[in-house]
């Protein structure tokens, strides 16, 4: 049986070629996608702001740690592709940064006594 581990991935992209429905669309609804959206979701959460220049998806991903941080960002952006195109949405240049959250070290503060 191989170990599962929770992978944040944070799919960062280019708005392209808009038509001027999927402009007025996504223009209509920016206030429920701004900065204090953000969060890891399973689903993904979609941030952009009112110049439609770049967006950026969050997903929270249970994979195989066999499978590595490679899998969870091509699933990532996947989704993300798949998301966009049904929705319409002109993109390009989709990278994507992976942050394994069962091996990430955490830092913290000595405890001043």
């Amino acid at each position: 049986m191989s170990t599962q581990h929770t992978y944040r991935v944070i799919v960062r992209g280019t708005w392209d070629e808009l038509t001027d429905a999927s402009r007025a669309a996504l223009l209509a609804e920016v206030d429920e996608h701004g900065l204090t959206q953000m969060k890891f979701t399973p689903e993904g959460t979609l941030t952009y702001d009112r110049a439609l220049k770049h967006f950026s998806l969050r997903y929270e991903l249970l994979s195989d740690a066999e499978d590595g941080e490679e899998m969870a960002g091509a699933l990532a952006e996947e989704m993300a592709e798949t998301r966009l195109r049904e929705a319409g949405h002109g993109f390009r240049e989709l990278r994507s940064t992976v942050t394994d959250m069962d091996t990430m070290k955490i830092n913290r503060k000595p405890s001043r006594r």
